[in-house]
C-alpha cells in the first residue's frame, strides 16, 4: 500500500486558510459570533500570537493574520504538488 503524507498535510493546510477565512469574517460581523467561533478561535489564535510578536499590527490591520495567511497557501501549494510514487 502506498500512502502519500505531503498530499494529505496540503490538503489540511488548505482547510486551515478557509478556516482563517471564515474566523476574519466573523471578527468583522459580530452577529455571527457564537461557541463555534470560540472554538475556532482556539485554532487559529495559537499560530497567530507568535507572529504577531514579530510583525505588530500597522494602523488596526493585523498584518500578522495575512503573513500566516499568505504561510499557509504557499505551504499547502507546495506539498500539494508532491505526487506519489
Amino acid at each position: 500500500m502506498n500512502f502519500c503524507l505531503w498530499p494529505l498535510v496540503g490538503k489540511l493546510l488548505q482547510l486551515y486558510f478557509y478556516a482563517m477565512l471564515v474566523y476574519a469574517l466573523v471578527s468583522w460581523v459580530p452577529q455571527l459570533r457564537g461557541r463555534w467561533s470560540d472554538m475556532l478561535g482556539s485554532i487559529i489564535e495559537p499560530v497567530l500570537v507568535p507572529v504577531r510578536r514579530i510583525v505588530p499590527p500597522l494602523g488596526g490591520l493585523d498584518l500578522a493574520f495575512l503573513v500566516v495567511l499568505i504561510g499557509v497557501q504557499f505551504l499547502a501549494s507546495k506539498l500539494l504538488s508532491f505526487g506519489c510514487f
